[in-house]
């Protein structure tokens, strides 16, 4: 788990290095430019942190593929919260954008999160 008093997080997130994630930005009009595999570095059902070959600006629209034993959650959308560099790589914040607000919610999409969620906090513990 991890946790900073200066977080901004409202749960804990898990140390998830063995989900894999393929991560496309969105464009104007549906277009987006071609996916890239991330690492997940840890995660919750709000949003997650990835370490990501090249930058991503804030505020950027994602498309997320999700995917570990047991685990394939397809198109996941996501913003970008924070980018920064970080090992190889940057360190890329996400949140997801289903509880943002009332218009975006999606209770299919709060469920998978949250079963995800569960399986790496029981390996936590």
């Amino acid at each position: 788990m991890t946790k900073n008093f200066t977080d901004r997080r409202i749960k804990d997130r898990f140390q998830t290095s063995c989900l894999t994630v393929q991560l496309r930005e969105q464009g104007f009009f549906k277009r987006g430019k071609p996916s890239i595999a991330v690492s997940c570095l840890d995660f919750n059902r709000y949003g997650m942190a990835v370490l990501c070959p090249r930058p991503l600006a804030r505020g950027a629209r994602l498309l997320l593929e999700i995917e570990g034993k047991y685990i394939y959650e397809p198109h996941v959308k996501a913003r970008v919260v924070t980018c920064s560099p970080y090992q190889t790589g940057f360190r890329v914040s996400l949140q997801f954008t289903y509880c943002l607000n009332a218009n975006n919610y999606s209770r299919a999409v709060d469920n998978a999160l949250s079963r995800i969620e569960g399986f790496y906090n029981r390996l936590a513990s």
